[in-house]
Parts: C-alpha cells; structure tokens; sequence
C-alpha cells in the first residue's frame, strides 16, 4: 500500500465510508434543510450514494479510482434532482478527471496533486454553475478552505492532506452558522436562518472528513461554543 497515492482499494474504502456516513447522519441533515432549506437534503445526499453503489454493484465494481469517482459523479448527476445533487455530482466528475489524468502519469494514482486540482475544477465548476461566492452561506463556503488547504498540502500524502481538507471544511461549516444567507431558500429567511449551518456545506465536510473515518454525528462538528 502506498502511502503516496490513493490507490483503488483506498478510493473505494472513502467513498464506502462517505456513504455509511451520510446513512448515518441523514436525519440531522434533514433536520438541518428543513430549519433553512426544502427539507430534502439529507434524503437527496443518501439517494446519491446509494444510487452510486447500485451503479458500482451493476459495472462489476471500480476498476480504478477515477472510474469510481466517476460512478459516484454519474449517479449524483443523473439520478438526484434537486439542486444539490447536480453539484455534488460537478464535484465528483472533476475529482474523477483529475484523477485520471494523474493515474496516467509515472507512479501515478490518486495523489494530493490530483485532489487539489480536481477539488478546485470542482468548486470553479459549482461556482459558475450556481453564481456563489464565499460567504453566501452555501456549500462554496466549505469547498473554498477544502480547496485551499488541499493546495498547501501538495507532495504531502493524500490521507495527511485531507485530513487537512476536512478540518478546513468543518471550519467552513460553522462559519456558515453565522453568514446571512444570499443563495437559495435560506436567503428568503434572513436573520431567522443565523446560528444554522448550511446543509450543503455539511454534505461537503463530510465527503472530506470520510477519508479516514465513518462521521456517526454532526454534533461535535458543529458546535460554535
């Protein structure tokens, strides 16, 4: 096992643990989306996973990294409505392409590299998809830090950097608790949705923080005190 990439077996173990991590947590993230949004966010988020692991389940299982991230980007493209699944699914394809191109080069694989660079196609393409900025208390919000702490990671290995990513998105989330919301059903809100973490922002913290373990509870990541 290589400590410097992502290798298929560990890509796979993620995105299992980000599954079991949204099964987990989809009441809270339900409860969450019904405080500042239409209530259906955790539904939609576990709809995604399952939706990718019945895909994998039918393809004979992930052949590599990219071709798993890709079933995850397929299935959150093509089979989630809403607005979270469409940009749950940009992610996931840029991550997916990343990772291919950094599986064709010598030693190649899932490398830190590959991650900062699909992580943040991933975010340009959400970005210019949706029109956020940081600080609209969206997902953005979440995804910058994840990012940029991905980036500053470079030429470390992958489980150190995301580890970093995970920190630097639950970060975000909180955040999120105190920013007046200007995209989506929480603008509509106003100061009523202040204290509340954005449920996408969630969804993105846990993706990150999966990598090296199953999130039972929002809770401790959530709180401000």
């Amino acid at each position: 096992m290589t400590t410097a990439a992502f290798d298929t077996t560990q890509t796979s173990d993620w995105m299992h643990r980000f599954a079991e991590s949204v099964y987990a947590t989809e009441a809270e993230l339900t409860e969450l989306d019904q405080k500042v949004g239409d209530g259906d966010f955790g539904t939609n988020l576990a709809a995604g996973v399952r939706a990718a692991g019945l895909l994998l389940d039918r393809t004979g299982g992930p052949a590599d990294s990219a071709k798993e991230l890709g079933a995850v980007a397929t299935a959150f493209l093509d089979e989630i409505g809403g607005t979270s699944g469409p940009l749950f699914g940009l992610l996931f394809q840029a991550l997916s392409r990343a990772a291919a191109d950094s599986a064709a080069d010598p030693g190649g694989g899932l490398t830190t590299g590959a991650l900062a660079e699909g992580t943040a196609q991933g975010l340009a393409a959400i970005r210019r998809v949706g029109d956020a900025v940081p600080g609209d208390k969206t997902l953005v919000d979440a995804l910058t830090p994840a990012a940029a702490a991905l980036r500053a990671a470079e030429g470390t290995p992958p489980a150190a950097a995301l580890a970093a990513a995970a920190d630097g998105a639950w970060q975000g989330v909180r955040d999120t608790a105190f920013l007046t919301a200007r995209r989506g059903r929480a603008s509509y809100l106003g100061d009523r949705a202040t204290g509340i973490p954005d449920p996408g922002a969630v969804g993105v913290a846990l993706f990150f923080a999966s990598a090296a373990a199953t999130v039972h509870t929002l809770a401790p990541h959530l709180s401000t005190g």
